[in-house]
């Protein structure tokens, strides 16, 4: 009987596999429902424009929105050992410390203030440009400066003459301004956490990885896990914890388990036939995720990577990988972006940018009629619209109800169209005069907020960062405690984007594998590490340069 289950071998549970073993007493099995992560694109950083489609997602829709005409959008979630951190676009940011910040004055989450979770930042980094207090050189998890694509270039210094300053380090405690992406890579290739974390241990006899196992459901007796049951090869198997079952199948996936194991709102799960096991009311509630517009820009030449749309630049674009570890496939594409202000009342950034040299790279979003362009997306950070994951039958093999509720909010709404409006300004600065042909979308006949918000409504699309659907909070109606912990039960805890109270204000990933390297501290009872003395929250009010350009 292992000490630990871990169900989920995503960003947050290949790292707790590899903490969790670290003792040579304690046993740990890692089960995850996709394959291992032998694709190759994978590990070519530029491989993440294939990931969003195919057989390494869960294939999901979410619910037709109300707010966006009614549409669905595509909702990629990652069935791949390594999770989201295996298939997404490789951008490290963290956040502003006033995420963290809130997470602990305000939603009563102690211990998760800024100063106390940097140094789990400081332990899992790998960075090979900086260093400092706010950065960690000798972590597992690579991160890189790259080499920048030369349109890539050209936006950062649109972005200036729009009036962004240049920022060359978007996590330094400090986020406004435009600069170049670090990425979660080393040497050219993709650092997940399968890769920088687990690879390295599974050679540890206290240590069972087994991909290709669905959990079914979680076992409780007495009001404590005990175990899961898994489907695999066709056939159910119980598996037994003897300490603990920990639930790290993400936004998405861990609600839908704690309610097909009978834990949540006891209405839903008595209308499927479901057996109630604990009425814990908020079990999938509180989704919300980032909400991305893009504009797209037409080019008068090959300026971008679209040429390495036809074969004989491919053939370039390998050779030049295989000879130097180098070139547009060591690319994650999305090479820099930004923060700035929508809202002038909010104290910092409030949307963030990614800057594409390429068009339809994306799943959903086509290319240009002339066949180069450049993309610019923009997002609202802290949208406020909240929504929810329900189940659609007690079958596991059902696909949940995913619905983010996007643009519920009207605030949203209007931050969406901050960002289209900014993109614009920055992609109409002289840098890129010689570059552009024509807006493409939303297209220069898109004029006036009213148009815009048609526009946001009709081809806005997730930014695939779902967070807060098992909340963490210090009050009763919490999904789980400071510590983890699923209230009310013993032995079960979660810990991956899901407990995120609010979504942190940029891309989650980073944030998802420091709540990985506390969780494992957690469990174990390690001590915390010391609160860095030497940050102090500031306050960024922007003055006169945080309002609009």
């Amino acid at each position: 009987m292992p000490d630990y289950i871990i169900v989920g071998g995503g960003t947050a549970g290949c790292i707790l596999a590899a903490r969790l073993s670290e003792d040579p007493d304690v046993s740990v099995v890692l089960l995850e429902a996709g394959p291992p992560d032998t694709d190759r694109y994978i590990h070519l950083p530029v491989g993440f424009f294939k990931m969003t489609s195919g057989p390494l997602i869960w294939g999901y829709d979410t619910a037709p929105g109300k707010a966006i005409d009614g549409r669905t959008m595509v909702y990629p979630q990652a069935r791949v050992l390594g999770g989201g951190s295996s298939i997404n676009a490789q951008v490290f940011t963290r956040g502003c410390p006033q995420d963290y910040d809130g997470w602990s004055t305000e939603e009563g989450c102690a211990g998760w203030s800024y100063a106390e979770v940097l140094p789990y930042f400081i332990r899992s980094e790998g960075n090979d440009t900086f260093a400092g207090p706010q950065h960690g050189i000798d972590g597992p998890l690579g991160v890189s400066s790259g080499a920048p694509h030369p349109l890539t270039r050209v936006f950062v210094k649109a972005a200036q003459q729009a009036g962004l300053p240049f920022r060359a380090d978007f996590n330094d405690g400090q986020q406004e301004g435009a600069g170049f992406y670090q990425t979660t890579t080393r040497q050219g290739k993709r650092s997940s956490t399968a890769v920088a974390y687990l690879k390295p241990t599974l050679g540890r006899r206290n240590l069972t990885l087994r991909t290709d196992a669905t959990v079914s459901r979680i076992i409780v007796e007495n009001g404590r896990a005990i175990g899961v049951e898994i489907i695999a090869n066709g056939r159910a198997e119980l598996l037994r914890a003897g300490r603990e079952v920990i639930v790290t199948a993400g936004a998405i996936g861990s609600p839908k388990l704690l309610m097909l194991s009978g834990i949540g709102p006891a209405a839903h799960l008595g209308a499927h036939g479901i057996k109630v096991i604990h009425d814990l009311k908020n079990v999938g509630q509180n989704l919300h995720d980032h909400m991305d517009v893009d504009v797209v820009a037409e080019l008068n030449g090959p300026h971008g990577i679209d040429r390495y749309k036809k074969k004989r630049w491919q053939a370039v674009a390998g050779l030049e990988y295989a000879l130097f570890g180098k070139g547009p496939v060591a690319s994650n594409i999305v090479e820099a972006g930004g923060f700035w202000w929508g809202d002038r009342a909010e104290k910092t950034p409030d949307i963030q940018f990614h800057f594409l040299p390429g068009a339809g790279v994306e799943e959903g979003i086509g290319s240009v009629p002339g066949g180069n362009g450049c993309t610019l997306n923009s997002y609202h950070v802290r949208p406020r619209s909240r929504g929810s994951v329900t189940l659609r039958s007690a079958d596991p093999r059902d696909p949940p109800v995913i619905d983010p509720n996007p643009f519920a909010e009207r605030y949203d709404l209007e931050r969406a169209i901050d960002g289209i409006e900014i993109s614009r300004e920055i992609l109409s600065q002289p840098a890129f005069a010689k570059y552009i042909s024509r807006e493409h979308l939303p297209g220069a006949a898109t004029k006036g907020r009213a148009a815009l918000e048609a526009f946001a409504r009709q081809h806005g699309r997730s930014a695939y960062h779902p967070v807060g659907s098992c909340r963490m909070g210090g009050d009763a109606d919490s999904v789980v405690d400071p510590e983890l912990r699923v209230r009310g039960l013993g032995g079960l805890r979660v810990c991956d984007s899901s407990v995120m109270p609010g979504i942190v204000s940029s891309n989650t990933n980073a944030a998802v594998i420091m709540i990985a390297e506390k969780a494992a501290d957690m469990i174990v009872g390690r001590s915390q590490p010391p609160a860095q003395q030497s940050y102090s929250s500031r306050n960024i009010e922007g003055g006169g340069k945080s309002a609009r350009l």
